[in-house]
Formats: C-alpha cells, sequence, structure tokens
C-alpha cells in the first residue's frame, strides 16, 4: 500500500455550551496535531460569519428565522465540503476540526420545523450525523460544574445567566445524541487536565500512541441491567439504533477485526474495527468508516466461528454524562437472551461514579474488563466450556494460558 493510501482524513465537531473551552480546545488540539507532522484545517463556525453581517434575531419574524436557518446549514455544507475536498487531496494525514456542526442547529429550532426542514430539502440524520463526521466533542460549559470560572469577556456572570448557559450546554449536547462517537469532556478536572482529556480522547479514536505526553484519566466502563426495561418516559431525550456486528476472520490469534451496521429507518452507517494489544499492556482500536460498497466486499470475510449480534442501541445523557445502553436481540446465542449492557466513558471511580448513574435503570453490578460480558465471547458459536477460542485477555495471552478451559457460564444474565 503506498503513501497516499495510507493517508488519514479525520473529520472532528468540536461543540459546547458557553465558556467551555472549546475555542482554547481548538488551538490545542492544532498545536498538538501540527506537532505530530499532520495538517490541520480549522472550519470556521458558520453562523458567527452570516451574524456578523448585521443580522438581528429580533429584527426577524418567525419564516425569517426558519430560512435563515436553513440557508445557514445549506452554506455550512458548502463551507465544509470545501475543506473535506482539501483534506482528500493533501499529501498529510489531514486533521478536520469543524467548529459546531450540521446537528448544532437542530438545538435553536423546534422538533416540527426540524422536520419540515430535513424533509424538503431530503436531509437525513444519519448521513449528516453519523456518517458526515468521525468524532463529535462536546466540551461542557463552566456554567455546569465549574461556576467559579463562568465568566463574559467583560464581567462574571449573573445567576439567571448561569441558568441559561446550563440550558444552552443541554441543548447542545442533545443535539448530536446517537452519533457512535460521541464524546462529552466535563469540568471533573481543572481546565488544563479538561483539555489534555479532550485531546487524549481524539488520539484514542485514531489509534495514535501518545505515550506519557498526556495524563490518561478516563475509561469506558460497563455494567450490567436487569430487565423488564422501564417505559420510555423514564427517560430522557434519546436515540434507539438497529446494530449489526459480524466477526471477521483474523491472521493473528490476538487480533480482532469486525464490521458494524448502525441505523434508523432504513439510513445506515458502516466501521470496520481492528483490534490490536499494545506493548504497554492495553489494547488498542482502529475504527475506519466504510462506504455500503466496502462493508459488503468486507462481509465475505466474515468469521463463521462467531454468531452475527443483534442489538438495540438507546443512546441518551444523565447528569452530564453520554451513555449507550445495548439491548441484544434474536437471533443471537442463548447466552445473549435478555442481555442488557450500558457502558459510559468516565474519570470518576467509587461513590461519585455510582452517583452518575441512572436511577431509573436497575443497575446490578459493574462488568468492566470482565471477559463473560465481552462481545467478542458472546457472539462465540461453541459452549465456552469446550472451546480454545474463549479471550480472557486481549493483551495478556500468559495468563489466558495458564487458566483452565473449563469456563462456567456464570452471571451473563445477572443469574447464576
Amino acid at each position: 500500500m503506498d503513501a497516499i493510501e495510507e493517508r488519514k482524513v479525520y473529520r472532528l465537531v468540536l461543540t459546547g455550551g458557553p465558556c467551555g473551552g472549546k475555542t482554547t480546545g481548538q488551538s490545542r488540539l492544532c498545536t498538538f496535531f501540527e506537532n505530530l507532522g499532520w495538517k490541520v484545517f480549522r472550519v470556521p463556525e458558520t453562523a458567527t460569519i452570516l451574524l456578523s453581517g448585521g443580522i438581528k434575531f429580533a429584527d426577524l419574524v418567525a419564516e425569517e428565522v426558519y430560512k435563515f436557518q436553513e440557508n445557514l446549514l445549506r452554506t455550512m455544507i458548502q463551507i465544509e465540503n470545501t475543506y473535506f475536498e482539501l483534506g482528500r487531496t493533501s499529501n498529510k494525514n489531514c486533521l478536520i476540526i469543524c467548529d459546531r456542526g450540521f446537528m448544532d442547529a437542530s438545538a435553536y429550532i423546534s422538533k416540527e420545523k426540524w422536520d419540515r426542514m430535513m424533509r424538503s430539502n431530503n436531509w437525513n440524520p444519519v448521513e449528516l450525523r453519523d456518517n458526515r463526521y468521525n468524532q463529535i466533542i462536546h466540551m461542557v460549559s463552566a456554567a455546569n460544574g465549574a461556576e467559579q470560572f463562568y465568566a463574559t469577556e467583560e464581567h462574571s456572570c449573573r445567576s439567571e445567566g448561569v441558568t441559561l448557559a446550563r440550558e444552552l450546554d443541554y441543548k447542545a449536547a442533545s443535539a448530536w445524541i446517537g452519533h457512535p462517537y460521541f464524546d462529552v469532556i466535563d469540568n471533573s478536572t481543572d481546565f488544563e487536565n479538561k483539555v489534555n482529556r479532550m485531546i487524549e480522547c481524539v488520539c484514542q479514536k485514531l489509534g495514535i500512541d501518545i505515550g506519557d505526553r498526556l495524563s490518561i484519566t478516563s475509561r469506558k466502563v460497563k455494567f450490567l441491567v436487569s430487565g423488564p426495561m422501564p417505559p420510555d418516559t423514564a427517560f430522557p431525550a434519546f436515540q434507539d439504533f438497529e446494530v449489526v456486528h459480524h466477526y471477521l476472520q483474523c491472521a493473528g490469534p490476538r487480533v480482532q477485526a469486525r464490521l458494524r451496521k448502525r441505523g434508523q429507518n432504513g439510513r445506515w452507517s458502516y466501521i470496520h474495527t481492528i483490534r490490536r494489544p499494545q506493548q504497554h499492556g492495553q489494547s488498542i482500536e482502529v475504527r475506519t468508516q466504510l462506504s455500503h460498497r466496502d462493508y459488503l466486499n468486507m462481509l465475505t470475510q466474515q468469521d463463521d466461528a462467531h454468531f452475527t449480534i443483534y442489538k438495540k442501541r438507546r443512546c441518551f445523557l444523565v447528569n452530564n454524562q453520554y451513555f449507550q445502553m445495548d439491548i441484544y436481540k434474536d437471533p443471537s446465542h442463548p447466552r445473549c437472551k435478555g442481555l442488557i449492557l450500558l457502558e459510559t466513558y468516565t474519570s470518576l471511580t467509587g461513590d461519585k461514579l455510582k452517583a452518575i448513574l441512572p436511577k431509573f435503570l436497575n443497575i446490578v453490578k459493574e462488568v468492566t474488563g470482565q471477559p463473560d460480558y465481552s462481545m467478542f465471547n458472546l457472539s462465540l458459536r461453541e459452549d465456552w466450556n469446550n472451546t480454545k477460542k474463549f479471550c480472557y485477555s486481549l493483551h495478556d495471552q500468559d495468563d489466558a494460558d495458564v487458566k483452565t478451559n473449563g469456563h462456567s457460564q456464570k452471571m451473563i444474565n445477572g443469574k447464576a
């Protein structure tokens, strides 16, 4: 494979509430990746460009506001496409940072008008949210968890200003619920570490080994949830997706490769994921967005040792934390029947972690890192007691070798 084929073009949306660190974060992210030898483009915020021309919302009637938002989105698409095309022709790896993205506009318009706009322009969320951008990062407003640092350019905001900022922050985050790689960077650390966590988050998704250049604070945590599911009305705003996973044949025993099809209303996005162990004792995931054609071609490499996994994935925000809940569906192995797993990324532990979990779910226990709840193992066709394919750890093969193969199928659905 030549150098051009190996180049990466990564489309990132950096969004957030007022005084969340978006501007500083964008500058730091740009410097970090330029130091790695990447080409970095920064797509300006379309709303700022248009509003700088003297437009005042207070002077517009309702239909004028609607047409302004519609033309803003048309302009945004064209501006972004200009940078995306430059990225495709760049002779370097290219990071394209969008100052807000398409879905941000939905936070400032009613659902009825938004749906009307989507229909009249033949737009759909899967294409313009999931397929258009590789990753979304929301920088939480200082008004939500770091109030003492929340200020305008000239003076500290009054309490009602803080309240409005929190509302805007929530709306901005809610607009992106459902994107497959949506990360919320909260104010649980000081600002310096907040920015480092944001940069680290991008590096993790790209599979870049950052070594000790940044302090790694967040990790993925997983919880077993017991049914029955509460009614939809118990949830905050959410997005549901159909998800299908296929494991692929791999050359090495410690490498895992899979395809994911994820969609709503017959519209799909496709991802190829490869998991490999690192020398430093942690596994790394490299994800590549695929076209439908590439997806079908790679599907011919499906590994017959694994069932296809079918899930409903529900995405939502609770306590300023982004959650994904996977509800396993038939047809699948009987070990998956009734299985519900909840995941999030966080730097919190212990009681602080428990405090942010959704109270309306019956969470049985944390199962982070437990091989019984690995999708790779759950999809295995063979009984766990009789297979040699069961994966205890990607990066600790020696430990797996000394364990007995008589693995018991325990606590999969909260039952012994």
